[in-house]
């Protein structure tokens, strides 16, 4: 892997970490359930190991000092915002303290099956103030990539009950009252989500990548963005 600028942090990082030690590259997926996503990350996985690059990954809820617990207290639906948010921040502090950090020092690419975007945008839909979410998620460091798929609402919709035969409460965005039927609160929240997140991305400046479209096709587009990354000096 050829060297490279050392990564920063979005704010305040963690006490103790060099940046400049971070010597891996740290590649996002961002998307809504549906948007394939995950698809994505394991054809990607796959790509980068067959061809030589050492590869980790992370996500949402993957954490085994707080997984369990938060998937829990979801099945509840009883969650308050503030709750739910400081949750999914432990979540990732512990992933990243545990799992990315480690990684990007050994030089590995870390793969992230969705990062803080996806945290900051929950939390804004539901009325949390962005600098106070900005400020809680200084510890983050910068990715090297960035890939937003969107995918219009209604295809999210059938896409899911495709494949779970039911929507999620938290994806329907049921607990913020917007409306009785799951499937029109479904609409609404997506809608809501993906207004956060083109918000988000004039901060952030990610690349938004129409999902739209096939598995292949998406993937090439992905394959050929991350190579870019990967070459760079």
């Amino acid at each position: 892997m050829s060297a490279k600028k050392s990564h920063r942090f979005y704010g305040h990082g963690i006490p103790g970490v060099k940046a400049e030690d971070l010597g891996g590259r740290l590649i996002v997926v961002e998307g809504a359930d549906g948007s394939g996503r995950s698809t994505q990350i394991a054809e990607l996985v796959n790509w980068l190991e067959t061809s030589g690059r050492p590869t980790v990954q992370v996500g949402l809820k993957r954490s085994t000092l707080v997984s369990e617990e938060l998937e829990k207290a979801q099945d509840g639906n009883v969650l308050s915002r503030t709750t739910l948010s400081l949750f999914y921040a432990t979540d990732f502090a512990d992933q990243l303290e545990n799992i990315i950090l480690p990684a990007l020092r050994a030089g590995f690419i870390v793969l992230a099956d969705r990062y803080i975007y996806t945290l900051m945008a929950r939390d804004m839909v539901r009325g949390m103030d962005e600098s106070w979410l900005k400020n809680l998620y200084g510890i983050a460091p910068v990715p090297d990539a960035v890939f937003y798929l969107t995918v219009e609402p209604e295809e999210l919709v059938q896409r899911n009950l495709s494949k779970k035969a039911t929507l999620d409460y938290w994806e329907s965005g049921m607990d913020l009252g917007l409306s009785r039927d799951v499937f029109d609160s479904f609409l609404k929240y997506q809608g809501a989500m993906g207004e956060a997140f083109r918000q988000l991305q004039k901060t952030y400046e990610f690349e938004i990548i129409d999902a739209n479209r096939s598995v292949n096709s998406v993937n090439k587009e992905l394959r050929k963005k991350i190579n870019v990354v990967l070459e760079a000096a």
